[in-house]
């Protein structure tokens, strides 16, 4: 069975993505960085990476500065630091990765791109209330994301962030599989270079809250995973 890391900042925070790959068949080991000593360690045994939602990846990863009124609070370093090691590790050995939300926005800084600090409307400004606004997002056929859920079309699904990518900040190496039609805000990723390699802004681990052609891609993680253990990645 294979075993697919997921980086957070709590075990708590992991929970729900654990939940949702080892239903799925697959097995989780779940990294934090108050925890992590190395990254030999945090790989052993590691045939997929998820990347979840947490933290704003901080400014100066993308070579800017943060926001006025921007704390501290709204940053951890040190799992920026952790994930992009691993990142760039699954990346190397060509190994399954699937970035959710800060995830994604990860995956966009790692290949050099930058990210909108912060926008409106694509989150409820009131968290304690209604975590969770919806919108359509378009996913492009032709896409690899496309492949996997099923179609390119429009699609429901939840929406949580206020960082994120739009076409001028997209990292030129990836490719937007997803956008958000109103405002043009990226909602999906890819690596024409790294077939395994999947980013949405939506949260699919939150099952209810998006289109159920969206949760194939748990199974799409899992399936390539395993074929990845086996040494079958063809």
């Amino acid at each position: 069975m294979a075993q697919i890391a997921i980086t957070a900042t709590s075990p708590r925070e992991a929970a729900p993505y654990a939940t949702a790959i080892e239903s799925r068949g697959g097995q989780t080991k779940i990294v934090v960085p108050k925890r992590f000593t190395s990254l030999d360690d945090a790989m052993e045994g590691v045939s997929g990476l998820v990347l979840c939602g947490g933290y704003d990846v901080h400014p100066s990863y993308y070579g800017q500065e943060p926001l006025d009124g921007a704390g501290t609070e709204s940053f951890y370093p040190d799992r920026d630091e952790m994930e992009l090691a691993m990142l760039r590790h699954a990346l190397e050995k060509q190994m399954p990765v699937y970035g959710i939300c800060r995830g994604m926005q990860l995956i966009n800084v790692c290949f050099g791109g930058t990210l909108l600090q912060d926008f409106p409307g694509h989150r409820n400004p009131d968290l304690e209330q209604d975590p969770s606004i919806q919108h359509q997002v378009y996913v492009s056929p032709g896409s690899k994301l496309g492949a996997i859920i099923g179609a390119g079309a429009f699609y429901r699904t939840n929406s949580l962030h206020h960082q994120g990518v739009k076409e001028a900040t997209r990292a030129p190496a990836l490719m937007a599989s997803s956008f958000q039609p109103d405002d043009g805000v990226v909602e999906g990723l890819e690596s024409p270079e790294h077939r395994w390699l999947i980013g949405v802004q939506c949260h699919p681990e939150r099952e209810t809250e998006v289109a159920k052609t969206f949760l194939t891609i748990w199974s799409w993680l899992v399936g390539w995973a395993e074929r990845y253990e086996a040494g079958d990645m063809e």
